[in-house]
């Protein structure tokens, strides 16, 4: 697997936009504790297991809160779910992300790609990482070529996610930046009555093992109360760990490509 020497990415932010100053909140403290990174939050969480859950405020009202943070210069992050999304969410962010569910939609990967915006594309659960392949070559069709491939997890039997890491070998054979969703791959699909669970405390020993492999990023959903989370609190990590969590993510990832142990054999 060849080795890129670019510094370990960081996409970082609470998993639905909950108020704007929620999303102050957490960008700031997000900085202060990494430094530079990606700001992630979704507008609309249209896939949520139960019809009454929170879904965001909507295209609008959460495109203006993140262009507003945009002005002050953070990398903003968000996800699409319908074609005619993308070139109005691209107005705003850096780069448009793909949900799981959605990665064999074919308009919606072609809309994302003639925008020209990074296009970051969730592997589905269902599916095997070669197959992946063909969910970046329809971004490819149009031209664009900055595409991120992000593994999630596997779906095992019910209700649950397994990371098998041969699977980012293989997406990085592809040729295009690979990332580790390191959050929602410890995710209980549907795993409580109204919604999902999580199993926290595998973040970081599954992110660690990503780096070792030689992921180009690290995604991880953060809250500064998950328990108080409108959603996706069960599998975020806790604000308070962030910092100490990519320092040793960052120490690895340099030890390992200063001593070139993750050159191709």
């Amino acid at each position: 697997m060849a080795t890129n020497p670019a510094p370990l990415a960081l996409i970082a932010g609470p998993c639905v936009i909950e108020s704007e100053e929620h999303v102050q909140f957490m960008a700031r403290k997000i900085k202060r504790a990494v430094g530079d990174f990606i700001f992630k939050a979704s507008f609309d969480k249209a896939n949520r297991t139960s019809k009454d859950s929170y879904r965001g405020p909507g295209i609008e009202e959460g495109l203006r809160i993140l262009g507003n943070l945009k002005t002050e210069g953070f990398k903003i992050l968000t996800d699409i779910h319908e074609a005619w999304q993308a070139d109005v969410v691209a107005e705003v962010v850096d780069i448009i992300q793909i949900p799981a569910f959605l990665c064999r939609q074919t308009d919606l990967l072609i809309a994302a790609g003639r925008t020209g915006r990074v296009v970051n594309i969730k592997k589905g659960q269902f599916m095997a990482p070669q197959d992946f392949v063909h969910s970046a070559e329809k971004v490819l069709s149009t031209g664009n070529d900055n595409i991120f491939l992000t593994e999630r997890g596997s779906s095992f039997g019910y209700n649950n996610l397994i990371v098998d890491m041969r699977s980012l070998a293989v997406m990085r054979s592809f040729g295009y930046p690979v990332i580790f969703d390191a959050t929602h791959s410890v995710q209980i699909p549907g795993g409580t009555p109204t919604g999902s669970g999580g199993q926290p405390q595998f973040i970081a020993p599954l992110a660690r093992a990503a780096v070792a492999v030689g992921v180009d990023g690290i995604f991880v959903e953060v809250h500064e109360a998950p328990e108080r989370a409108l959603s996706d609190g069960a599998n975020a990590l806790p604000l308070h760990h962030l910092e100490g969590f990519w320092r040793k993510l960052q120490v690895l990832d340099t030890y390992l490509k200063s001593n070139d142990i993750l050159h191709a054999e």
